[in-house]
Parts: structure tokens; sequence; C-alpha cells
């Protein structure tokens, strides 16, 4: 037995753990406690130290007391049917069943020897049968089995005094778990092939005991075995395959029992876990530490995406006051230039005006009217030709000198200019003829003259990116207006349109105004099916000198007034005239006219490419 010492006045105690139940074992002695169990044995002493004369004396007096209790059963058993007997009560052992010793099932077999033998009833004047069908031969087949380790263990495996009843899932099994579970599984670790089987535990188990109690007994190994319940005896088979039949329906039978056995433990084990209580206690403090966990990770992740918001907010912000900066210098930067640009329009129209009123003022130098219907003509070219330094060196020159000596100067500057012109036309024939003559297309042998180069250039003006198949559009309007017959190909014009684009841009401009030229010459006047259409002619090549091309914003604002004053608006040219400044209404009425013979045009040549492809 284990002794604690004894403890003081000032110390204390507690519990830090379960005590495992104790086992019995049994000891062999050795070396000089054999020899001390020799003597005693010599001497006729029990291990406790009493002589056996004293034990078997002890013996008879308590077979006296147990005779009377156990007498009216042992009679009242058939020696045939001792399978059905319970052995532990003919022994007289019922109360303590399979905690009995070895020491204890001798003593108390000596006994039922001593008091029920056949012989001494036999002298005390009783009544005997044959062995057979008398009851002692009960007590010699209750020894016979329970003396006997494995007949033991094979009875023991089906005691009739054991409870194999298990609590169901109710209310009271929830309300009074461990009240009721306890004793039952205490009842079934006695069939456990492993020791130290844990227990239940309490309310205040933690959760590794409890996890650790529940996987033992859903991993529980038993030893019970069912093997007393044969039918039949293999040895009493008459054969060898009679026996292996015996044999085979027995172990048949053994393994449904073990089966139900399984099936009766691991229910009483599901409804112990559906009943108790501290599952769902650790069921709800897993699910408050795994929602606690998930509330952190979104608070995480909510404060990465409030950070990253910040940031991209910041980063916005940084943007928009450096391009609101950018946007504000652009601002001033273009209204800067505006207003220099206009400074520097209303300088040259002031400049221009002085011109013209210092002419006006000498009579345009003329001595006939048809000198000065060519100077007015002069007059107006050098307005729009000459620079704004030119302009205001001829003014000077007109306002310090007499009538001679500007009108010296003055056709100096016509001469001067003229020549200019003359040079750059040269200049521009030369380049076209030289681009012609070393142009991929002259490969294949098509020669471009300057006619169709002047059409190429119409016709890109006039189909602009986004025509739908524009170079066969373009390759079809040139060869319908070609004078020289020449069939032309997409992939001919595309290659050319690539090479002109690389040339000079007066070179590109010069041969782009020379391709509208000469097609509104060659084209006969266009009668436009509108009321406010003008009646006037302004063909004259007089007229067409000097007339500044048309820009993206005035197009728009003559395509907006056009808009805005229909064909029944009276005085409709005057009104679309003040609309587009810089612009006079005989200019506004030209243009209109230009885009209706641009528009037909257009039309004409995607029907020939249309027909061309079919």
């Amino acid at each position: 037995m284990l002794i604690f010492p004894s403890a003081k006045d000032d110390d204390q105690t507690c519990a830090v753990s379960h005590i495992s139940e104790f086992i019995k074992i049994k000891v062999e002695p050795v070396g000089r406690w054999y020899e001390a169990l020799c003597a005693r044995r010599r001497n006729r002493y029990s291990t406790s130290g009493h002589s056996v004369e004293s034990s078997s004396s002890e013996d008879e007096e308590s077979e006296e007391e147990e005779a009377e209790e156990d007498v009216s059963y042992l009679r009242s058993l058939d020696p045939k049917d001792w399978k059905n007997q319970d052995h532990y009560a003919v022994l007289g052992l019922k109360n303590k069943r399979y905690t009995s010793t070895e020491d204890e099932l001798k003593r108390a077999y000596r006994r039922k020897v001593l008091r029920h033998h056949p012989d001494k009833r036999k002298n005390a004047g009783e009544a005997v049968q044959d062995l057979d069908h008398d009851y002692f031969s009960c007590i010699t087949r209750a020894y016979e089995i329970l003396g006997h380790p494995t007949k033991r263990r094979s009875y023991d495996s089906v005691d009739p005094e054991f409870d194999e009843e298990i609590p169901s899932i109710n209310n009271h099994s929830k309300d009074n778990f461990f009240e009721v579970f306890e004793p039952v599984f205490r009842r079934n670790e006695r069939w456990s092939v492993k020791r130290n089987v844990p227990h239940l535990g309490s309310s205040d188990s933690t959760f590794e005991e409890v996890d650790k109690f529940y996987k033992f007994w859903y991993d529980f190994d038993s030893w019970r075995e069912f093997s007393y319940l044969d039918e039949e005896e293999k040895e009493k088979g008459e054969n060898r395959e009679e026996r292996r039949w015996i044999e085979k329906q027995n172990k048949v039978a053994r393994q449904r029992r073990k089966k139900e056995e399984m099936s009766r433990i691991r229910q009483l084990v599901d409804n112990a876990y559906a009943c108790d209580p501290r599952i769902q206690k650790f069921k709800d403090e897993e699910k408050q530490r795994k929602l606690a966990q998930k509330k952190a990770k979104q608070e995480a992740a909510r404060a990465k995406v409030e950070e990253e918001e910040r940031k991209r907010q910041e980063t916005l912000e940084a943007e928009k006051k450096a391009k609101e900066k950018e946007e504000e210098e652009a601002r001033l930067q273009r209204e800067k230039e505006k207003k220099e640009k206009e400074a520097l329009k209303k300088l040259t129209k002031k400049e221009r005006k002085t011109l013209q009123q210092l002419c006006e003022k000498y009579g345009y130098f003329a001595e006939n009217e048809e000198e000065r219907v060519l100077n007015l003509q002069n007059v107006d070219k050098l307005s729009k030709l000459l620079t704004l330094e030119r302009i205001q060196a001829l003014n000077e020159v007109l306002q310090e000198s007499d009538e001679q000596q500007g009108k010296e100067a003055f056709l100096s500057e016509v001469k001067s200019l003229n020549d200019q012109i003359a040079k750059e036309k040269e200049e521009l024939v030369a380049a076209v003829q030289k681009s012609s003559n070393t142009c991929s297309e002259s490969v294949s042998g098509k020669q471009w003259s300057h006619d169709d180069l002047q059409l190429l250039v119409k016709a890109v003006n006039l189909f602009p990116a986004g025509t739908s198949n524009r170079w066969e559009v373009v390759a079809a309007f040139v060869t319908q207006h070609s004078v020289t017959g020449t069939q032309r190909t997409a992939k001919e014009v595309l290659a050319k349109a690539k090479n002109l684009q690389k040339q000079d841009t007066n070179l590109k401009e010069e041969v782009n105004r020379k391709a509208y030229e000469k097609l509104e010459k060659s084209q006969k006047p266009t009668v436009i099916n509108d009321e406010s259409a003008p009646s006037e002619r302004f063909e004259s090549p007089a007229e067409q000198q000097g007339v500044a091309p048309w820009t993206g914003e005035e197009q728009r604002l003559l395509e907006q007034a056009l808009k805005t004053y229909p064909a029944s608006t009276p005085d409709r040219w005057d009104r679309i005239a003040v609309c587009v400044p810089g612009r006079s209404k005989k200019e506004c009425m030209k243009r209109y006219k230009e885009l209706v013979e641009m528009v037909k045009a257009k039309k004409a040549a995607q029907a020939a490419a249309a027909a061309t492809k079919k």
C-alpha cells in the first residue's frame, strides 16, 4: 500500500490529477521470500501469519452460515443443464464474481466439497442420487470452468449477472449525464484489453481529457468472446469433417455476437457523446474562437482596404492637383498665344488696310481702268501673301515717298512676289516629277503624271480614313478621272500616297491646291437645288488667287450655320457669313458649292469601286 508522509500544520494539499484504479497482480515469491513461504507451509501458517488449522476452522464456521443460503439453490440445479447455471453462485461467490481470486475459488470449492460431498451426506443419513444426477456434479463442473483461466475467461464473457443496458438519449440523461453514464462505463471497462482505462471525468475536465476519453472508447478493443455459448462442442464430432463443420458454425455465431457487442459499445459511446454537455461547450468555444479569428481577419482586411483606399485617394488628389496645375498653365499659355495671335491678326489687318488706303490714295498707281483692275488684284495678292514685316516695310516706303517713288516700290514688290511664286512653282513641278519617277509604282511600268498625282491628292482628301474600302475607292476615282486612261490598283495607290506623305509639306499643299483648281476648271458648273444658292459665278482666276484655305474650325462653323439657317431663312448667306469670322458671303457660298461637288464626286467614286469589285 502507498503510504503518504504525514502533513504538517502549515502544509497545504491539492489534487493535480485523478489517481488510476488499483490493479491486482499475481506475485510469485523468489529467493529469500520463497524460502519464507516454504517455512510457513511447513509450519502450516498462511501468508497472514495465521495457522492453516485456524483458517480451516474459520472456513467451516462460514460454511455453516452459507450453507443455509445456498443449499436450496444447489438442490434446484439440473446437472445436465450446467451451461445455464451460475457457477459463481454454485461456489458461493455470487457477490465477488469475476473479482474472485484463485485462492478464493479454491477455498470456496473446498468448502462446498466438505459440505456437499455425496459420501458425507450419506453418512448424515441424506438420500443421495447417482453422480450423474446429483447436484454435486454441478459443483465439480463449476470449479472445472472457473479454475481454468481460459474457460473462466470464456464464462466471464457471458456473465449472466452483467448488465448490458445502455442509457438512451433523453433530457434525463442530458441533465444527469455523469450520474447516468459513469456507472455504465465502469461496468464495461472490464472488457478492455488495454489497462488504465480513462475515466469519464467531470464538468471541469479539459478538452484534451475529454478527447482522450472518447478516442479510447471509439477505438475500444474488447477481449470479450462468446465460445461459452457454442451450441455444439467440436469434440463431439464423429469425424474430422463434422468437427470442421461444427467449428465453422460456432465461429460464425461468435463473430455475429462479437459484432453485436461492438455495436452496443459504439451505441453507448454515441449516446454519451450526444448527451455530454462538455461537447456542446467545447463546440461553442470553438465556434467563438473561429468567429473571433474570422472577425480579426475581416478587421485586418478592412483596415488594409481602408489603407489602400486612403493611399489611392491621396494619389488621385495629388494627380488631380498636378493635372489642374498643368491645365491652368496650359490655359494661361493658350490665352497668351490667343492674345498674341489676335494682336498679330489685328496688326496684320491694320497693315493690310493701311496698304489698301495708301494705294487708293495714289489711285492704285494706274493710268487706265485695265491697269487699275490689275493693280487692285496685285494689292489683294500682296495683302494676302506678304508677311507682316514686308507689308510694314512697304507701308513705310509708301508713306515716306511721293507717288512716283511709291509706284516703283509697289511694282518692285509685286514683281518680287510674282518671281517668288514662279520659282516655287518650278521647284514644285521638278519635285513632283522627280518623285513620280522614283516612286515604287514605276517598277511595274505605270508612270504617275502630274495630273494623276493631283487626282490622287484630291481623292485622298475626299475619302478620309474610316471610309469603307478606302483605297479601292481612291483607285477607282483616280482611274475614272485620269486623262491617260491608266488602270490603278489599290496597292499602287496606297504605295504612292505613302510616298507623297514623305515629301515636303509645301509640295503637298501645292499639289493639293492645283488638284482642286484643275478639277474645278474641268468640271461643269452644277446647279444646286437650293432657293438661296448664289446666282453669281466665282470661278474667275483673279478671284481664286490668294484665297486662304479653310481651316477645320471654319469648316465646323460653316456646317453649324448651314444647319441653323435653312434654305427658307431670309438673308441666309449674310447670316451664315456673320457666323464664320474672317469669311465673306461669297467665300461661304463658294465653299458650299465645293462641298456639294466633293460629295457628288465621292458618291460617284464609291459606286464605281463597288461596281469594279463585283
